[in-house]
């Protein structure tokens, strides 16, 4: 380990000692207020996990970017499911046993033994109605040597099951470091690259690896240059400790295995040369480390509970110092505000539900085209690809295409919609009078961030006209179900031209029928923001009339430096890291 890290354990421990005086102190717990603590107390959590459990890596990424092929290549073993359709829409932890086993463990703590076959998505289907409890992850144990030094995450497509997605997130922030797979197919759409930026980026991992998969299927290492020099370009604007390795999965668990590797492009040499790479700077960058990179995220996420608790300490000694007669100014034109603003924007809807109908409009004319230049590389294929790339590619460019194209429109219409929420809604915070009582210091539970608000409740709404199972246009389904079953170059072909008009109707009737629904959504929206913001100022609010007009808010202020210099003694001893 880093002979910096060599008192790490030391001081890791008197830095949440610090932050426990906090909540043992009934003066200071009452200072600080109860979802402070519970805060804290989920931190702490989290944190105890971290050190007790395995280095955990975590695979990640949007459906059908081979994930799990991925990690059998990795692992030298099938060990994660893998098929053509997306079929890990489960967590699956897998660790090391000498005897390989699969469990399901339940929410409740429950454990049910079940088998390697299991683990398919049709299965597991099967399954979950007769588990004693709601399935949180699947516990997969096997011999394969890497697991006696780290644990890998298997995680389901970040557009695959809505549902899933906080529960991805929590296995994110646990996590020690993560591989996000990409499709040399779909590279990079605004939904991975949103993914990266809000959930990735801000929990400062010290390594991320991207894995541009699927590099077989391009016909050219110009190609191939161009698509991960492309992923490396936005990579470098997101993640800049980022590495980008272009690979081969399939082949690379193939060659692994002892299976035959068809080479007829000749690149056979290059797919195991990138994945030798990856997997170098795995063993170096990250097993080697491991120690170092787990106290490095042990101490990232101190800094984020102390810069949390510290933030609340100073809004709250604002709030003492604020004067009695400002104060009551401030109540008295905060309720009048909320009368004026909420006939404001109701006077607003006419304007969105235009909007609404110009971005559908819009959106209609993106998808006939796209589908009019898809059918002509569609032909195409006939005489350029080879019977090898469609039977193994084609079903997921297809679904890549149709999906990110039905994606891109909600996608940029969603920038759009936002920008128009938040011209509306951006003035709420200032015209409520929040400004005063120092809103800059609220800790992101408390102060609500309007584009990040609507942004995620817009990309709920786009999901409505989503199959749950496969993240795409629900009546779409049935037509691509078809292509699936067939197995050679010309009935795939043939059947996808046959089923053509029928996918780009119902893809676009999906696309349609989604935008119907944003008019009502975004009204909604806006109330919510509204009557978010409103909340959140008569508690800010009420709370500096209690305490302005505390008799002895001397002694409230000395509560609060006693409890800032608390955290500043722990904040100086991660100074140095």
């Amino acid at each position: 380990m880093d002979l910096r890290y060599d008192d790490a354990e030391k001081n890791i421990a008197f830095v949440r000692a610090q932050l426990k005086k906090l909540s043992d102190d009934p003066e200071l717990s009452a200072v600080l207020g109860e979802d402070t603590f519970k805060r804290m107390s989920h931190w702490d959590e989290a944190i105890s996990e971290k050190i007790s459990e395995p280095f955990s890596l975590m695979v990640i990424g949007d459906f059908k970017r081979g994930k799990s092929t991925v990690i059998n290549a990795i692992l030298g073993k099938s060990i994660a499911p893998v098929n053509v359709a997306p079929e890990t829409f489960t967590i699956n932890r897998i660790s090391y046993g000498e005897t390989p086993s699969v469990e399901a463990v339940l929410k409740n703590g429950k454990r049910v033994n079940i088998t390697k076959d299991d683990l398919s998505r049709a299965r597991l289907l099967e399954l979950l109605d007769f588990f004693p409890g709601e399935l949180e992850y699947i516990d997969v144990r096997s011999d394969a040597p890497l697991l006696k030094e780290i644990q890998i995450v298997d995680t389901p497509g970040l557009s695959d099951l809505d549902d899933l997605d906080q529960q991805v997130k929590d296995f994110l922030i646990k996590a020690d470091a993560v591989i996000y797979v990409a499709s040399a197919l779909s590279p990079f759409s605004e939904s991975e690259q949103y993914f990266i930026a809000e959930h990735i980026v801000p929990l400062n991992f010290s390594k991320v690896f991207v894995l541009v998969n699927m590099i077989d299927a391009m016909n050219s290492m110009e190609d191939i240059e161009k698509v991960v020099g492309r992923i490396k370009d936005k990579c470098s604007l997101l993640i800049p400790n980022a590495e980008v390795y272009g690979i081969s999965g399939i082949d690379e668990y193939r060659r692994k295995i002892g299976f035959n590797r068809p080479d007829i492009k000749g690149f056979q040499d290059y797919y195991e040369n990138e994945f030798l790479k990856f997997e170098l700077a795995l063993s170096r960058e990250v097993i080697v480390q491991k120690d170092t990179i787990r106290t490095q995220r042990v101490l990232s996420m101190l800094k984020l509970m102390l810069n949390d608790t510290m933030s609340r300490l100073d809004m709250i000694s604002d709030m003492v110092k604020l004067d009695k007669q400002k104060l009551e100014s401030i109540s008295s034109d905060f309720e009048k505000q909320c009368t004026e603003l909420s006939a404001a924007l109701e006077s607003q809807k006419p304007k969105i539900n235009l909007s609404i109908m110009e971005m559908m409009q819009e959106a209609e004319h993106w998808m006939y085209g796209f589908f009019s230049k898809l059918r002509e590389d569609i032909l195409g294929c006939r005489t350029t690809a080879n019977e090898e790339d469609v039977e193994r590619h084609f079903y997921s460019f297809l679904m890549d295409k149709v999906g990110e194209a039905y994606r891109r429109c909600i996608e940029i219409h969603q920038s759009r919609l936002n920008e128009i929420i938040d011209g509306i809604g951006s003035g709420i915070f200032g015209k409520l009078g929040i400004e005063n009582l120092s809103p800059s210091r609220l800790s992101c539970s408390e102060a609500v961030n309007v584009n990040t608000f609507s942004a995620d409740k817009v990309r709920a709404a786009a999901a409505q006209g989503v199959d749950t199972e496969m993240g795409f246009p629900a009546t779409t389904i049935p037509f691509f179900s078809s292509i699936l079953k067939k197995d050679r170059q010309t009935e795939i072909i043939d059947c996808t031209l046959e089923n053509y008009d029928d996918i780009r109707n119902s893809t676009i009737k999906d696309l349609k029928d989604c935008y119907k629904g944003f008019g009502e959504f975004a009204v909604h929206q806006l109330g919510d923001i509204y009557r978010t913001q409103v909340d959140i100022g008569r508690e800010t609010v009420r709370q500096a009339v209690e305490m302005a007009n505390s008799t002895d808010s001397e002694r409230l202020l000395a509560c609060i430096d006693r409890a800032s210099g608390i955290v500043m003694e722990a904040v100086q001893v991660l100074e140095r890291y």
